[in-house]
């Protein structure tokens, strides 16, 4: 653990951030704010540059883990080192009791916790430029993918209160075939005029053969529900309102599926005039793991996968349980306090996994035994973590034929 001639505390804030810096010692030397800006950044470099030291003897304790504030200390060579809230809350104890807090305490607690209780912080690097451009593009897709949930659960609401006879085919109403009918015929009465020729022409252009025209007809041609005058008009224009927003959704996730394709097929070749192969690579070849939850693995982890860390990797996942002990009390409990995107990423490629590969499949049949699905599913997800460490250390694919008697 390297000594720093000078300790900095950030207290991020929303215009303004408060600094306080202390020497080596502990001693408070200065303490100003800055404003959250571009002059404002640079103020505080200035201010850091007064010490006369090397950037690589200061180090600076701030909450949020990324930022501009973040990004200007880290391009200047300064050691940033990040600590959660709660953390933090605990550590102002030391100053007040009673509970008080203010900006300016803030940051001095920050600056004399990473002094005296540095193994406590987490220290942060710059991030490669793709990573960044991964997160943001996962991020994103997460969002939209919600958004489009959002406005298909809107638009089943809607169907179902006066156009049923829509939905026996596409229950979530989230597809685009279903969105073109009810353009062409936004009430049940306009259902009905279709023709056989016209809902075959239209599941043939979107390829769809689990339903065919006949049984679509028939369907639409159901009796309706008996709605009071100028009920189905109204959820017709609210049904009108939903589709154009659906549909610019579903465009914008579709290209940013597209977007986040290409950067992991950019990130996957070998290194030039080596043999290994890329984390990318090894992490897709295992099974269960999709686009998405090798672009969120590599977004929300790449830090952890690149310095092969099985156990903080098992811990920000939440796969790894949190245990309380306290006399004759012994409490083993599944860990809350994790990355959620990346515990939501790891939950989905054990569950994929299980479908997909007989060892999988044979461990979590095993534990199911025993244990809940969700139980079950997290310790599928901590072997995966362990052999994806191992090949990341080994620098090889998967290899299902490897270690036929593993479970």
């Amino acid at each position: 653990m390297p000594d720093y001639d000078w300790y900095v505390g950030v207290d991020w804030g929303g215009e303004r951030h408060q600094v306080a810096i202390l020497d080596a010692t502990g001693a408070r030397v200065a303490e100003h704010q800055v404003a959250h800006s571009g002059a404002g950044r640079e103020s505080l470099v200035e201010h850091l540059a007064r010490l006369g030291a090397d950037p690589g003897r200061v180090a600076v304790a701030i909450e949020v883990p990324r930022g501009p504030v973040v990004d200007t200390l880290l391009m200047r060579g300064y050691h940033v080192f990040a600590l959660n809230p709660k953390q933090l809350d605990r550590f102002r104890d030391r100053y007040s009791v009673a509970g008080a807090k203010d900006d300016r305490r803030d940051a001095l607690v920050a600056a004399s916790a990473l002094r005296t209780d540095q193994l406590a912080f987490r220290q942060l690097q710059p991030d490669d430029p793709q990573v960044i451009r991964l997160r943001e593009l996962s991020r994103t897709y997460d969002e939209l993918l919600g958004e489009e949930r959002r406005l298909a659960n809107q638009l089943r609401e809607q169907l179902w209160r006066y156009y049923p006879q829509a939905l026996p085919h596409c229950p979530g109403a989230d597809e685009s075939w279903l969105w073109e009918l009810l353009h062409e015929a936004p009430t049940p009465a306009h259902a009905q005029r279709f023709t056989r020729p016209a809902l075959r022409a239209l599941l043939a252009r979107y390829r769809l053969r689990r339903i065919t025209g006949d049984m679509l007809y028939e369907t639409l041609q159901a009796r309706s529900v008996t709605l009071t005058p100028g009920a189905a008009e109204a959820a017709a224009e609210h049904v009108e309102l939903l589709l154009p927003r659906l549909r610019l959704v579903h465009e914008q996730r579709q290209q940013w599926e597209r977007r986040m394709d290409a950067l992991l097929d950019a990130l996957g070749p070998p290194v030039e005039g080596r043999q290994e192969h890329r984390d990318v690579t090894i992490l897709r070849s295992l099974p269960g793991v999709g686009r998405v939850v090798a672009a969120t693995m590599l977004a929300e982890a790449w830090g952890l996968l690149a310095a092969r860390d099985y156990q903080s990797l098992r811990a920000q996942s939440g796969v790894a349980p949190s245990t309380q002990q306290s006399g004759k009390q012994r409490l083993v409990l599944m860990r809350r306090s994790c990355n959620h995107r990346l515990r939501t990423a790891v939950f989905h490629w054990a569950r994929n996994s299980v479908r997909l590969d007989p060892r999988c499949r044979a461990q979590y049949q095993r534990l199911r035994q025993r244990h809940s699905q969700a139980r079950a599913l997290r310790s599928v997800a901590d072997r995966l973590l362990s052999v994806l460490v191992a090949m990341l250390c080994s620098g090889t694919t998967y290899d299902v034929t490897r270690c036929p008697n593993a479970a």
